[in-house]
């Protein structure tokens, strides 16, 4: 069954963020939709390559850079778009908001038409393909780094985590649920097999336990540093908590939506 699939990384280039194409001998399931048209586009192209059947997709969180590009890369095929309840819902309930938002600052890139997912999987359920050739076992984790959060695993060493984990980028926090985040950053520490791989949201794959305490100190970091400037003015203080973050993570990657988190995040501390 899924011991004969493969697990392919495709990064973004508009925006540095990871759609996952598991292959099988029986098709392909992409694992997130990407944010962009042209990233969407790489994709499919990825998916035409393997000459595969398309057996549908599962989203892991309700950002629209996990589910934008979803009509765009399964155009032309109808197939099943697995999520859990939580994480259809609120996809359906945002995506006019992220349009109104998201729209603008992409022009032409932004998917004029978004693909919601149709199927609703239940935690410790599985979202089923080719007969039962594929599997995935879904667990919803509730508001994390996004209101909705679930992670996909192929099998116990192969999970599928979304943005709940990072590597190598910085973090968006502006839901404002950075307590619950680091209960289950805590939760996913202690029921992860050591040798798992993290398919994350952004960077590369990697190990649960170096990645992990990354993604805790990240979060810890940045609610201190909001806390230690709120009272600032905007401007200043969303410079000052950029230079201290840049500081734990020297990159520019992704620096953007750690900035938009500082406001949101300094008005939950208030």
């Amino acid at each position: 069954m899924n011991q004969k699939a493969t697990v392919r990384r495709i990064e973004g280039t508009v925006m540095k963020v990871n759609s996952y194409v598991i292959e099988h001998p029986a098709g392909a399931v992409v694992v997130d939709g990407m944010l962009s048209v042209t990233d969407a586009r790489a994709v499919r192209a990825h998916l035409d390559a393997t000459k595969l059947p398309i057996l549908g997709a599962v989203v892991t969180h309700a950002h629209p850079d996990h589910y934008a590009g979803l009509a765009e890369l399964l155009r032309g095929h109808d197939v099943p778009v697995y999520a859990t309840p939580a994480v259809s819902s609120a996809i359906q309930r945002d995506d006019a908001v992220k349009n109104a938002i998201v729209g603008p600052m992409l022009g032409t890139e932004w998917p004029a038409e978004r693909r919601f997912p149709d199927r609703e999987v239940t935690s410790g359920a599985t979202a089923v393909f080719a007969d039962g050739a594929m599997e995935l076992r879904v667990r919803d984790l509730g508001p994390g780094e996004s209101p909705a959060d679930s992670i996909w695993s192929l099998d116990q060493h192969t999970w599928f985590v979304g943005d709940l984990v990072y590597n190598g980028m910085h973090a968006y926090l502006a839901d404002g649920h950075y307590a619950a985040w680091l209960q289950v950053l805590a939760r996913l520490e202690q029921e992860l097999e050591p040798d798992a791989t993290l398919y994350v949201g952004h960077g590369a794959p990697g190990a649960p336990k170096a990645l992990i305490e990354t993604q805790r100190r990240y979060v810890q970091a940045f609610v201190q540093s909001v806390e230690r400037h709120r009272q600032l003015a905007p401007e200043p203080r969303r410079a000052s908590v950029v230079a201290d973050m840049r500081r734990l993570l020297p990159t520019d990657d992704l620096l953007f939506l750690m900035e938009l988190s500082v406001d949101p995040v300094a008005a939950t501390l208030r």
